[in-house]
């Protein structure tokens, strides 16, 4: 009987968590597997992890490993937000649309006030207008804001936005979380260094993104503020993310910040979006449906070449933005054949 020839499956573009680690992070986890190391985080590689990231970021900051970007988002909610607190945030927030109410359970009961935002971006407007209740015992408080860098259409906030975003929170005493998935990308896009793209603009807890950028599963919960760190030991411990052998996760880190390995990464796979983004925008039946920022490319595609592309095993992720654009995503190891290859699947249609 003879076989049925199918098409491969290409998850190329379908996001940058489709790579895998990269070469300096397998061999930071190679070499941390030497020998014995104490266990729950107590180990030289997790201890001196405090100081390169308070070098990075020019100030004294408190960090915690963790293994996924969820827990790193909900924990560090967690410690701004009580059981009967507001966390305020986009629509389209990944805390809002894809944690599966993560937030929500590690807060005790948080409520996500989502707001409407411009081009996937809050704006300080619209949140000022929306924080309300404030001492109401009929009503949840407002306790919180969490806003993501790179956003959820692939653009980056800029440093004003930021800032105005934070006087707001600050104004009406509430603490500002950053959803870094995409620092690395947004930190290049920007050309900023990560203290003028965190506190020194205004934000108090960062969820520090890797996994997508080049490591293995590798995040970070990072406070600038010491007052705002409360029982997050405590709360990861409650929550399974007090590794036994934190000494891997904390090794990935490690080499990621090291020689420039996140920032070069980061700068490839704007650069391929970059490229995929121009490439799409020749078609005149093909619309870009916001700028292309960093590595993200959002397109509102025809639906014979989008039906094109999944015939020739693509994967195609047509449910982004409520249906509105397909996106499409560059990676750290995205070579320019791949983007070539993609081009010439859509210009053969």
């Amino acid at each position: 009987m003879a076989k049925i020839k199918t098409k491969r499956e290409r998850v190329k573009f379908a996001s940058d968590n489709v790579a895998g680690a990269c070469p300096e992070v397998l061999d930071a986890i190679l070499k941390a597997n030497e020998g014995d190391s104490t266990p729950y985080g107590n180990d030289s590689i997790s201890t001196e992890l405090q100081d390169k990231f308070s070098e990075i970021f020019e100030k004294e900051v408190i960090v915690f490993p963790t293994a996924s970007g969820t827990a790193a988002n909900a924990l560090a909610l967690s410690t701004m937000t009580p059981s009967y607190g507001n966390i305020y945030c986009h629509k389209m927030s990944h805390i809002n649309t894809d944690e599966c109410g993560a937030p929500e359970f590690y807060t005790g009961g948080g409520k996500l006030v989502p707001l409407t935002g411009v081009m996937g971006k809050i704006t300080a407007e619209e949140l000022n207008q929306s924080i309300g209740g404030k001492g109401i015992v009929h009503h949840t408080q407002p306790s919180s804001v969490s806003i993501t860098q790179v956003c959820e259409t692939g653009e980056v906030y800029q440093l004003d936005e930021i800032k105005k975003i934070a006087e707001t929170t600050h104004k009406h005493n509430l603490n500002l979380h950053m959803d870094g998935a995409r620092f690395a990308n947004a930190l290049v896009s920007l050309d900023v260094t990560p203290a003028e793209m965190t506190w020194k603009s205004g934000v108090d807890v960062l969820s520090f993104g890797a996994t997508k950028n080049g490591c293995l599963a590798a995040e970070a919960i990072i406070f600038f503020k010491k007052d705002l760190v409360g029982d997050i030991a405590f709360l990861m411990k409650r929550a399974g993310h007090l590794l036994s052998k934190m000494r891997f996760v904390s090794a990935q880190l490690d080499a990621y910040i090291s020689n420039d390995v996140w920032l070069r990464n980061a700068k490839h796979a704007n650069k391929m979006g970059k490229k995929l983004s121009d490439g799409l925008s020749k078609h005149n039946d093909i619309e870009i449906a916001y700028p292309t920022e960093a590595n993200e490319v959002f397109a509102k595609f025809p639906r014979e070449k989008t039906e094109h592309l999944n015939s020739e095993g693509y994967k195609m992720n047509e449910d982004e933005l409520d249906g509105k654009a397909v996106r499409l995503v560059a990676a750290w190891n995205t070579k320019d054949s791949d983007v070539d290859e993609l081009l010439n699947t859509i210009k053969a249609n």
